[in-house]
């Protein structure tokens, strides 16, 4: 088949344009798509970064909690027990006799530091006694502290106030 120049020269072109169409189609741009591709994922393995670094800190700032936990934890007296501590603040606020009951629970927790509490029914108090009383357990040097309280009027003498009591510490 005889062919004139110019029909020549337009295949040629064509020729040219289908192979440079294949050679962007299936080199060029797969290589600009895993460009992009690769820099996303170094975008997110540095966002992932930052949050590991971050939560390192956070970590270091807990572990240096912890510590001052152990160093005041360890100035408590050696036979310290949270039981016997509020029955000493009791004595001492006057309210020893208000007692009704004190239930201490068994210790709670993971990790190196275990929670122990005692929940006390108090009844019969006055609000000054109580506050008194607050004031001799929470204890941030022996790590002692009110987890929850409920405080309601006495149903007999309404000028008395009645409390159930949860007194945390921790122990190593």
């Amino acid at each position: 088949m005889q062919l004139a120049k110019r029909e020549k020269y337009f295949i040629a072109l064509a020729v040219i344009f289908i192979v440079f169409a294949v050679v962007i189609q299936f080199a060029v741009l797969p290589f600009f798509e895993k460009r992009e591709r690769y820099k996303s994922n170094v975008t997110v393995k540095q966002n992932e970064l930052q949050q590991m670094l971050a939560l390192r800190q956070e970590y270091l700032l807990l572990q240096k909690g912890s510590d001052t936990l152990s160093q005041r934890l360890a100035g408590r007296p050696k036979k310290f027990t949270l039981f016997s501590f509020l029955e000493k603040a009791a004595g001492d606020a006057g309210i020893k006799e208000n007692i009704k009951s004190m239930k201490p629970s068994a210790s709670t927790g993971k990790g190196p530091f275990k929670e122990s509490l005692v929940e006390m029914k108090l009844e019969r108090i006055t609000l000054g006694q109580m506050v008194g009383y607050l004031k001799l357990i929470e204890s941030p040097d022996k790590l002692v502290g009110i987890k929850r309280i409920s405080i309601q009027s006495n149903k007999k003498e309404t000028q008395f106030l009645d409390a159930i009591l949860q007194v945390l510490t921790f122990t190593e």
